[in-house]
């Protein structure tokens, strides 16, 4: 395998912003907004999805005051409070976690498969700049009173349109992906030599290739029927009636999956050695994304647990091929990493706890929705379903934060504190959890979805509401802490140095931050893990 040359990238980048005044700003304005280059692509999807993210949780913290006082205390107006549980979703998943996770993997997985650059790569800025567009137009729709069930018509149209647009983009973003795994990979890499990150974006990628067209379609037939009879869809208030199994369990766990493969990914280094059990990730990442079902159904798949055993039997078949195997897929991940990591003597680094962390949360998140499609439950229409999104949604929030301090470094240069990652990562997870356990009991109390005032059940309503709510805060401050100790960290932080985690994969090998074309020459790859092919001598 022949490695790389290569401060080249941060030479050309240094005359340019030494060339003087507006006009070099200008130029590098400029560059930034019309590059094919995948990382700086990437990077612009996790810096402007970030404002998204620090929304959608702000809303969350909003919603749960709300609901602390359930009879007298209104921020918003009840015409509007369900415009406002849905924005709340469709930022966390559509303008935060998703474009995040599909920044980091746009920006990453070229270098880790060998490749000079991503495939499609005008289709990847496309994909960048369609999505903003889309999202901006929602949030403005939102703004509007334009959400599902919104008062104002041309607001409802703009939100349909909004969320046709970033759709368009997320699914040319994940094109370019997959493509790029599967027909840029250096010389020797088999898919089963491709890095585990690098096989979870070709598996999530497609996953998402797979699905979010149905939701376009949707959107298509909701904005003809909103912008002639509103009868055949329900008009403004069925738009969620429609798009609601996109905000929902299973098809989250689709948005999630590069969580696991981070995991897998992080898990190996942290370990030092080759991934013995390298297969069953492979396996359990495939297997976690038969969560793309519940998107070709588009909707979810209940067990009753009345009659006979047959009857039974009958029921829990498709129950478990549904809601099952991708708790399955799951926890195969989270199993193969701890076995590799209690096999060896492991060297935790700074990223491994919020990746640990986030496949926790969402794992937690999985079985809460198993358990609500019980029917004997009854507790599908509660916030017991609420108290799902957020542990699987905030848990890809904090994949975010291990992709981020991991990648990081290859990609700005310098290293983020590793006491602010492993804080902050901490912090939100307990944040996820106080903000979604509470719901878990008052949705057995029967407190109903989407409602914010007007409820009331025996228990302390006020203390699971205000519990919640404070979860939320947490997580708030733990973003807002991330944000922060990322910004100081990439401009001001230690020298990365090319790699800074003694790692195994080809995106390692090349500078920190890596040049505009990756590598000087092309890689020959003889392993899963090249990069320790070098080290140790070249054994296989």
């Amino acid at each position: 395998m022949t490695t790389i040359d290569t401060h080249a990238g941060a030479n050309s980048s240094g005359s340019v912003a030494g060339s003087g005044g507006a006009a070099a700003t200008l130029l590098a304005v400029a560059d930034w907004l019309t590059s094919t280059d995948h990382k700086k692509i990437g990077r612009l999807f996790i810096i402007l999805a970030s404002a998204g993210a620090l929304l959608s949780v702000v809303i969350g913290v909003l919603l749960g005051f709300e609901r602390m006082d359930s009879d007298s205390f209104q921020l918003f107006a009840d015409d509007n409070i369900g415009q406002f549980f849905t924005f709340f979703r469709v930022e966390l998943v559509f303008g935060a976690v998703l474009p995040m996770l599909i920044g980091i993997a746009i920006a990453v997985v070229p270098i880790q498969v060998g490749s000079r650059s991503i495939a499609f790569a005008r289709g990847a800025s496309f994909g960048l700049w369609s999505w903003l567009a889309g999202i901006v137009m929602v949030e403005i729709a939102y703004l509007g009173n334009g959400g599902p069930g919104g008062g104002n018509q041309t607001m409802v149209d703009l939100f349909l349109l909004g969320m046709l647009l970033l759709i368009v983009g997320l699914v040319f973003a994940s094109v370019s992906l997959v493509v790029t795994v599967l027909n840029s990979r250096a010389p020797g890499m088999t898919l089963e030599r491709a890095p585990l990150f690098a096989w979870g974006a070709l598996v999530g990628g497609s996953a998402l290739v797979f699905t979010l067209p149905a939701l376009g379609a949707n959107l298509i037939y909701n904005f003809v029927d909103h912008r002639n009879g509103r009868v055949a869809f329900g008009g403004n208030f069925g738009v969620v009636d429609w798009i609601g199994w996109s905000l929902s369990q299973p098809q989250t766990y689709v948005f999630v999956l590069l969580a696991l493969a981070m995991l897998a990914e992080i898990a190996t280094v942290v370990s030092g050695a080759r991934h013995m059990l390298r297969g069953v990730v492979l396996a359990g990442i495939g297997i976690a994304a038969t969560s793309v079902l519940g998107g070709v159904i588009q909707q979810q798949q209940t067990m009753g647990w009345d009659g006979s055993v047959s009857d039974k039997l009958r029921d829990f078949v498709p129950w478990a091929i549904f809601n099952l195997l991708p708790i399955l897929g799951a926890l195969t991940v989270l199993g193969a990493s701890m076995f590799l990591l209690v096999t060896r003597r492991p060297r935790i680094i700074a990223p491994f706890v919020p990746a640990l962390l986030s496949v926790a949360a969402v794992i937690v998140g999985m079985l809460g929705h198993a358990l609500s499609t019980i029917s004997s439950t009854n507790v599908a229409t509660t916030v017991f379903e609420e108290a799902e999104f957020v542990f699987v949604m905030y848990g890809g929030l904090i994949a975010v934060m291990a992709g981020v301090s991991y990648w990081g470094p290859k990609l700005w240069g310098r290293l983020m504190p590793t006491s602010a990652v492993m804080g902050t990562g901490v912090l939100a997870f307990l944040g996820t959890f106080l903000a979604g356990l509470p719901y878990f009991v008052a949705g057995f109390a029967d407190q109903p979805a989407g409602v914010a005032n007007g409820f009331s059940y025996d228990g302390p309503q006020e203390a699971w509401n205000l519990l919640s709510t404070a979860g939320h805060v947490i997580v708030l401050v733990a973003a807002l802490g991330f944000v922060a100790a990322a910004l100081t960290g990439f401009r001001n932080g230690s020298a990365a140095g090319d790699d800074p985690w003694n790692a195994h994969t080809l995106e390692w090998a090349t500078a920190s931050p890596a040049p505009a074309d990756n590598f000087a020459d092309v890689a020959v790859v003889k392993s899963a893990e090249p990069l320790l092919d070098l080290k140790t001598g070249g054994a296989s």
